[in-house]
């Protein structure tokens, strides 16, 4: 059996174990819509590429969510925030090398600004409540993380945390911490477009192609078909 899919027939048992509990993924629910940051970049006057990583659970359903984001121009599946130089999946997954499962975002800053991408990640990506753990998903490396890359995306970031904090949008306090990006490596090729090239695997029917039916109804706007 394939790495992948000893990956996909763990989750799949756990995720049973997870509905038989009556505990699905997004425990912790919305009260109500989530709002745009009030602190945001403007967009750029002419096209241009600016980078973002972030991290919440499988980078699966993450890279699935941004692929669809209008103005994204690649979504890469990787690991950021660990020790270990050039990361492998199966030295991630022991959970000893610090890393989290991320995603390094490419956009056009004309088209979408930092600000909504942070506020589709918070809306459809994850559960920003959950503490090292995503639906079946549990451990360091499923942690929810946004790798900031300058000053100004820590300063949108953290605004935006406590916007959101202080609405109380979500039942609980946001779990999602801000740290520097130190470096991001790329998972390996098998990983990356998974949930487009397996859209019948029952993991990614189940928990990522929600996510990316929730962007379509919640940011008709911001969806792109690609």
């Amino acid at each position: 059996m394939s790495r992948v899919s000893v990956r996909v027939y763990t989750r799949m048992f756990a995720m049973i174990l997870t509905v038989v509990a009556g505990t699905v993924a997004c425990q912790a629910g919305n009260a109500g819509p989530v709002p745009a940051p009030a602190v945001d970049e403007t967009k750029a006057a002419a096209s241009a590429k600016q980078t973002a990583v972030v991290a919440g659970g499988c980078f699966w359903g993450i890279q699935a969510v941004f692929q669809h984001v209008k103005g994204v121009l690649t979504a890469t599946s990787g690991y950021s925030g660990g020790s270990m130089k050039n990361p492998d999946y199966e030295a991630v997954s022991s959970g000893r090398t610090g890393h989290a499962e991320s995603v390094q975002i490419v956009y056009d800053p004309s088209q979408v600004t930092y600000g909504e991408l942070l506020r589709v990640f918070f809306s459809v990506a994850l559960d920003p409540t959950e503490v090292n753990r995503q639906g079946p998903d549990e451990g360091t490396q499923y942690r929810s993380v946004i790798f900031y890359g300058n000053d100004e995306q820590k300063k949108i970031a953290e605004a935006y945390i406590a916007q959101l904090d202080q609405s109380k949008v979500f039942r609980r306090k946001i779990a999602t911490q801000v740290t520097p990006l130190q470096a991001f490596y790329p998972a390996e090729a098998y990983h990356q477009n998974y949930a487009t090239l397996h859209p019948n695997q029952p993991y990614i029917f189940y928990n990522d192609a929600p996510k990316v039916a929730n962007l379509r109804k919640e940011f008709p706007e911001m969806y792109s078909g690609k």
